[in-house]
């Protein structure tokens, strides 16, 4: 990442000027990193998609706020965390908007889809996520907010409005129900 890090400080820099084709470059350059991001939220590319444009949108949007580290090696790292911040929380925004007209509506949720388990006894990344997308909405949120994105139940009761007991409970709900669903699939294998 030490090649990559001057050159993510320049494009971050040529974005806080307006220049349209760093921001194209930047766009392109973070898309993928970031579609893995909202992936853990949503279980549709369609989705994902939506939120990763929502996504740079308010990054373009507070670019012009941004100041990474000076250490050039900290910088990409640092510049990195920030936008997976703003793709995860624009993700829960989301939820909670689905959430609430779900609740106007008052139609019931179709259970998802079961994937088939491999045939291999390797865990692939493609089986962690069917596993994880199996959870209940408000137990997959916490699962990633805390054991993937390394937030504390404090900051995670925060950004969806529960209490951080609540969050405790949904994490170890998660982990246990990850338990069952892993030896049901992979018991077999």
């Amino acid at each position: 990442m030490k090649s990559d890090a001057p050159s993510i400080r320049s494009l971050v820099q040529d974005c806080q000027n307006s220049d349209a084709s760093s921001k194209e470059r930047l766009y392109r350059t973070f898309y993928g990193y970031l579609m893995g991001v909202t992936l853990r939220y949503v279980n549709t590319s369609d989705d994902a998609e939506e939120l990763v444009n929502d996504s740079f949108m308010k990054i373009f949007k507070n670019i012009d706020g941004f100041s990474g580290p000076e250490d050039p090696d900290s910088f990409g790292k640092f510049f990195k965390g920030w936008i997976a911040k703003i793709a995860s929380r624009t993700a829960i925004d989301h939820i909670r908007k689905q959430k609430a007209n779900f609740n106007m509506t008052g139609i019931e949720k179709a259970e998802q889809f079961e994937h088939a388990a491999p045939a291999s006894m390797t865990l692939e990344v493609a089986d962690i996520m069917a596993l994880i997308n199996q959870l209940p909405e408000n137990h997959k949120i916490v699962f990633n907010l805390h054991e993937v994105e390394g937030y504390t139940h404090e900051e995670i009761a925060n950004m969806m409005d529960i209490p951080v007991s609540s969050s405790r409970v949904y994490l170890t709900r998660a982990k246990s129900k990850l338990r069952t669903l892993y030896a049901l699939k992979f018991s077999a294998c």
